[in-house]
């Protein structure tokens, strides 16, 4: 196993972990920005309907494996959820989500990633980070700057902006050529084995599991070759001892 040039990250339960998700807590805050509202329609209400959508476009199933490889983006799901209730928020796209995931699901960073981040910088290992994620790049790249203000990620990749979403190789194959590293150079951290570990050993990147903010266990196995963490400065002795060999 060679040191790797540049290690990718995935956000949720990764470098942030982040509470259980509350939509109906979320959704109550953005409605306090609320010009329009004529029908009275109620926070349960408007989330009720938002779990309709998302069961149509296939989001959230049980069965992982038949979830959809598309990312739907969140700017868009606004519009239809709001409108769909003759609703006006007044605020604009990225304040409203911004708004609605600081309430339904506030995160802190998860333990000892600012050690590893630093490790990989006297290093010299790059590092970047792809997410599943329908919320938009921007407001990604602003909640991941706030919490590591001293990250040195060179690039941020929210599927959201990019079509396919984890698994599918497309998205690491954009991270790898936004790199220009090879896959046998990169390493990738994630903790789900199947959005996270199948699809980065499926193009040819290096596993890293990383199981220490799981919300709950994984019903499916890791591949054969991953590397298996519960703390980040485990994977800093790893790094070590492959430099060292």
């Amino acid at each position: 196993m060679n040191l790797p040039k540049m290690i990718l990250f995935d956000y949720g339960q990764t470098l942030i972990s982040e509470s259980k998700f509350n939509g109906v807590a979320g959704t109550n805050a953005v409605l306090r920005y609320a010009t329009k509202n004529p029908n009275n329609i109620s926070a349960e209400q408007i989330q009720a309907f938002a779990n309709e959508l998302n069961n149509d476009i296939g989001r959230y199933k049980p069965d992982v494996r038949n979830a959809i490889n598309i990312e739907i983006h969140n700017h868009i799901f606004q519009n239809y959820l709001y409108e769909y209730f003759d609703i006006e928020i007044g605020l604009t796209h990225f304040e409203l989500e911004k708004v609605f995931w600081d309430n339904a699901s506030p995160g802190v960073i998860t333990e000892n990633i600012q050690l590893l981040l630093s490790y990989l910088k006297e290093t010299g290992i790059r590092s970047g980070v792809i997410s599943n994620i329908s919320y938009s790049g921007e407001t990604l790249a602003n909640r991941i700057q706030l919490m590591l203000p001293e990250n040195e990620f060179e690039f941020i990749l929210a599927t959201s902006e990019y079509v396919f979403r984890k698994p599918h190789n497309r998205i690491f194959e954009l991270g790898l050529r936004k790199a220009k590293l090879k896959p046998e150079d990169v390493w990738y951290c994630g903790d789900s084995t199947y959005f996270d570990i199948e699809g980065a050993s499926n193009s040819g990147i290096q596993p890293v599991w990383y199981t220490g903010a799981l919300e709950s266990d994984n019903k499916i196995e890791p591949v054969k070759g991953t590397i298996i963490i519960k703390e980040w400065l485990e994977l800093v002795e790893i790094l070590k001892k492959t430099k060292e060999t």
